[in-house]
């Protein structure tokens, strides 16, 4: 047990002081400043939403947007990037202890046979893949619907909105994704900084107030237009759980026949019934899921 502890805190340290040098400036490679990155792609994001607004009458500082800035940065440094990487180091060891040696043995497909572009590939497409299983199940179970309700309480959107979460849905994605990768193949591509920098890039547009549908790579790309309807208040009868799930790729989404894009005027309501009962503040929302009333 100590061992494990040990593992716990020597990596919440590591992780604590990669943020660190990431905002001061000492990471090397430069480009690998995820936390640089994150703010840069914000306001680029946000200065286009000024600049072409798809909804007109909404505020630049729209309803819940310190809000939403709050919880990115909750998110990704102060939950993601410190304690859960560090609970997720103390997983591994455990399951590495479970099974004995090696994890790389459990690989299907040992991936780092192939070109480095392949991996990135295959590694791209398995996660948004099974990212959009999860969602899926987000939507379809009620336990992990009362945790999803924190990102769909959304009445505004905007490019923040994106990273409006319950940190428990990073409890539920990484798991998955990690054993996934795992089985899957033995991946270790360098690059695989792009991807990461690319999902976020899509996801921030998909939530921001700008109007892009990307013409026929639709059918391949999640999108603002699509993503909204993803959001919609009212449900069509045939879709009672919702439709759109598609995290960064919409493909999946019309493979399965949940996509759902009726118009494109994006005047639609957001949110979900008896929205205006759900906590409007952080520390509300982020007990909300354990209550037994939620």
């Amino acid at each position: 047990m100590n061992r494990y502890l040990e593992l716990f805190l020597q990596s919440f340290k590591d992780f604590a002081s990669y943020t660190w040098h990431e905002i001061t400036f000492q990471v090397h490679p430069w480009y690998v400043n995820y936390f640089w990155w994150l703010v840069v792609l914000s306001l680029v994001v946000w200065i286009l939403e000024i600049k072409f607004p798809w909804r007109k009458d909404q505020a630049v500082i729209r309803k819940d947007f310190w809000l939403d800035a709050f919880y990115m940065f909750f998110n990704f440094y102060i939950f993601k990037l410190i304690i859960f990487m560090a609970a997720s180091n103390v997983t591994a060891e455990l399951f590495k202890d479970l099974v004995g040696g090696d994890l790389h043995k459990l690989a299907l497909v040992d991936m780092r046979r192939f070109p480095e572009w392949i991996q990135i590939v295959v590694f791209f497409v398995l996660t948004d893949f099974v990212q959009w299983l999860v969602h899926v199940a987000l939507h379809r179970y009620p336990f992990l619907w009362r945790f999803h309700k924190v990102h769909h309480s959304v009445e505004e959107m905007g490019f923040a909105a994106h990273l409006r979460y319950h940190w428990m849905e990073n409890v539920f994605y990484t798991p998955v994704k990690y054993l996934a990768v795992l089985l899957i193949g033995n991946f270790q591509p360098e690059h695989a900084y792009l991807v990461y920098y690319f999902n976020i890039a899509i996801g921030h547009l998909n939530h921001a107030n700008i109007k892009l549908t990307y013409g026929p790579l639709r059918y391949i790309l999640n999108n603002p237009v699509m993503h909204l309807y993803h959001h919609a208040f009212e449900l069509p009868e045939d879709r009672p759980n919702g439709m759109n799930y598609g995290i960064t790729l919409s493909i999946w989404d019309y493979l399965f026949g949940t996509n759902y894009v009726p118009e494109d005027s994006g005047k639609i309501r957001l949110g979900f019934p008896n929205i205006g009962q759900f906590p409007k503040r952080f520390w509300g929302q982020l007990w909300y899921g354990w209550r037994k009333d939620a």
